[in-house]
């Protein structure tokens, strides 16, 4: 960070934004979730100036907010000092009263804290970059547009269209006239990413009910990308608020129809700019396969970062384009490793396991980790997939607490993220787990309560 350019920056994004009156100032929690204070816009540069504290903590509470006992008494719930990232200096163009926002990393005794999601991503990359290699990245998020009112027994609904009516058949795939009927929200959200400068590639009807698809640029900064693909998800959710709808993230919101996933395209760039992956043909290079080796090696240690919640593996199903098995093949959306056709120079690896619940900065942290360790040790791939998942053994975790085993028994994790973000992923999920387990649920008291 140089500080002194920083500040200029804000001197000048204040002075194009004269109304501004609060700074939104934020960490981002390892659930993904937006975490912080408010600023007025005096107190801006002194955040570049490391004079804005926050409890370590701030990284590691629960899905609800509350703190993890074992994690705050290892740390005393003592502050950090937060560092910010300029270029994530935005303006809420949503909002009615006038509001910025800005990320921050935390730093512990002058270090990056190991727990915190933007400092791992940021590490991993630069492993990359002591290798002379840098990634390539594209996340793709789905997401439902539902009402914000929900029915007697709590479930949320799909908004009704002139096209769709009430039939619970099918979500008009690509269906350009069911988003007309969204117009003003899809075109605010887009707007939106214009003005916070978040580059979409397309916008899409998904396959389910009230289902959207929007895919962004492929980027060389994979820290970028993962704040990119956290701040869309912001957009999302802020501007459906506003048009009086609740989008979710949520990988699985109905039983009966496709849920929420989130794609991500990589490649590697050497340092002369040539794509690695390119060997000119249509199978791609050795280090693609060693890639795709990497990636499949570690799938399992990894589920539960790709399926983080109790409904993430609702989603993961047999012949719902939703994989069973660290598979891969070209232009095969059963797959959880596909390779698309295309121009050779473009070879990619398309990564389809996380559900649109996951962490942004765990995801692509998890998958530039098994890249790496794949080019690292020149693994081979298996043959390539050319069945679909309905055909396929389940060897990925089919449930919360198996994905939670595999995650903190795995040497890989702590080795590639780290000892700190190992033990606090293993202390937040078990939290909530116990938490779900001591819940009895109205549909236990509808099967139980009179039968047994």
């Amino acid at each position: 960070m140089n500080m002194k350019s920083d500040i200029e920056t804000v001197r000048k994004f204040l002075a194009e934004n004269p109304d501004i009156e609060v700074v939104e100032a934020l960490l981002i929690d390892l659930n993904g979730v937006h975490r912080g204070k408010w600023l007025p816009r005096h107190k801006l540069e002194s955040v570049f100036e490391g004079r804005l504290r926050m409890p370590l903590t701030g990284i590691t509470p629960d899905i609800w907010g509350r703190d993890v006992p074992s994690l705050c008494a290892k740390t005393g719930d003592g502050d950090g000092i937060c560092v910010p990232t300029v270029r994530t200096l935005k303006r809420l163009p949503w909002l009615s009263r006038p509001t910025a926002q800005i990320y921050l990393n935390l730093t512990h005794e002058g270090q990056p804290w190991g727990y915190d999601p933007r400092v791992v991503l940021g590490q991993l990359q630069q492993r990359f970059a002591d290798s002379g290699l840098t990634p390539v990245v594209a996340p793709e998020l789905e997401f439902m547009l539902l009402s914000s009112q929900r029915d007697a027994e709590g479930i949320p609904q799909v908004p009704q269209t002139r096209i769709n009516g009430r039939s619970k058949v099918g979500g008009q795939l690509y269906g350009t006239d069911v988003m007309h009927e969204f117009a003003d929200v899809l075109h605010e959200m887009r707007e939106a990413c214009d003005a916070m400068d978040l580059k979409l590639e397309t916008l899409v009807k998904e396959l389910a009910p009230g289902q959207y698809e929007l895919n962004q640029h492929h980027l060389g900064d994979a820290l970028q990308a993962a704040d990119n693909a956290q701040m869309l998800k912001r957009v999302i959710k802020g501007v459906a608020q506003k048009h009086g709808y609740v989008a979710t993230f949520m990988p699985k919101p109905f039983a009966n129809v496709d849920g929420n996933g989130f794609h991500t395209h990589i490649s590697v760039l050497d340092e002369s700019g040539h794509n690695i992956f390119d060997d000119g043909t249509e199978k791609g290079s050795e280090s693609l396969r060693h890639a795709v080796a990497g990636l499949a090696a570690t799938m399992s240690d990894l589920m539960l970062v790709f399926a983080p919640h109790l409904n993430s593996y609702r989603r993961l199903l047999a012949g719902a384009h939703t994989p069973i098995a660290p598979t891969w093949g070209y232009e095969n959306r059963d797959v959880a490793l596909r390779i698309p056709v295309g121009d050779p120079q473009a070879r990619r690896i398309e990564h389809r396991v996380a559900g649109a619940d996951a962490n942004p900065y765990l995801v692509l942290s998890a998958i530039l980790a098994g890249v790496l360790y794949g080019l690292e040790n020149k693994l081979e791939a298996a043959k390539p997939t050319v069945v679909g998942s309905e055909n396929q053994g389940r060897e990925l975790a089919g449930d919360w607490l198996t994905a939670l085993r595999d995650f903190e028994k795995s040497t890989f994790v702590r080795e590639y993220l780290g000892n700190p973000l190992h033990e606090a992923v293993c202390a937040i999920k078990h939290f909530e787990q116990d938490e779900f387990n001591r819940t009895i649920t109205p549909f236990e008291y509808d099967a139980y309560l009179i039968t047994s």
